[in-house]
């Protein structure tokens, strides 16, 4: 028997996670609950504003480092939210992996209530069940890993987000990957710069993905994002916005560098479609 590479044990990991919260809340419940909550939020029309926008994250941890919270509260996550928002961001990511990033729908719900900006749900979404449940927690933008999922379920994945008013967002990290997004319908691409299986950051890997795009598509920029000369040069090859996340949560007052970001982002010089 074959060794499980690493990309099937997170998949193997993340649906026994999604099997044992299935067995406390069944499937047709959480469809049911998660098309009778609140409205959406127009992620996309925010991703198309001019100038590069910035989607602000917030995070527990990172693998691997120490938490960026000594103590996460509820509060604190709602304080963050409104920091960002006060800032200027277009859009708040929020970090819900639970394995991993010890993240929580939970934080995602939170800023959400404190906020008026549409909601970015960072997870590893491979199972509709996770797609109801994001919408039941606030999402308005759901990212799929396509290296994760094969063509028919990344189809069939893009249609249910979209049915349920919110807006899927493809997580590439190769050129064959951004087609796939393409041949499955995704009206956005995130390229990130990080590997699913942990390395370097590849800050070059966008510029040499996006070419490929369709001019529709709205482009992301996930990690390396750690100052506006960062926004400018992911801006320069194309982006739409960017992800910033660890140096938002590690900032003394992220409210003030959340503003910078926009400002640069927002500047007649920034590139723009």
């Amino acid at each position: 028997m074959s060794t499980p590479t690493y990309a099937e044990r997170i998949v193997s990991e993340v649906l026994a996670d999604v099997a044992a919260r299935e067995a406390l809340l069944p499937f047709q419940e959480i469809k049911v609950r998660s098309r009778a909550t609140s409205d959406t939020r127009d992620g996309f029309a925010a991703l198309l504003r001019s100038g590069c926008s910035v989607i602000a994250e917030i995070k527990r941890v990172m693998p691997g480092r120490a938490p960026f919270f000594s103590d996460a509260t509820p509060d604190s996550i709602a304080n963050l939210a409104r920091d960002f928002e006060a800032g200027g961001a277009h859009l708040i990511a929020c970090q819900t992996e639970r394995l991993r990033f010890q993240g929580s729908l939970s934080d995602m719900q939170e800023a959400r209530r404190a906020v008026d900006l549409p909601m970015f749900c960072r997870d590893i979404i491979i199972d509709p069940y996770q797609i109801h449940e994001a919408r039941l927690f606030g999402a308005d933008l759901v990212p799929l890993q396509v290296e994760l999922v094969d063509q028919a379920r990344l189809e069939s994945l893009i249609d249910r987000i979209e049915s349920l008013g919110m807006t899927a967002v493809a997580e590439v990290r190769t050129p064959e990957e951004a087609d796939r997004a393409m041949n499955a319908g995704a009206r956005v691409v995130a390229v990130n710069a990080r590997p699913l299986t942990g390395g370097d950051v590849d800050k070059h890997l966008f510029a040499s993905i996006v070419p490929g795009l369709p001019e529709a598509t709205l482009r992301i920029a996930l990690s390396g994002v750690h100052s506006a000369r960062d926004l400018l040069s992911y801006a320069s090859s194309g982006a739409d916005a960017v992800v910033v996340g660890e140096e938002l949560m590690t900032a003394d007052d992220p409210a003030r560098l959340t503003r910078t970001l926009v400002a640069a982002g927002q500047h007649p010089s920034c590139p723009s479609r």
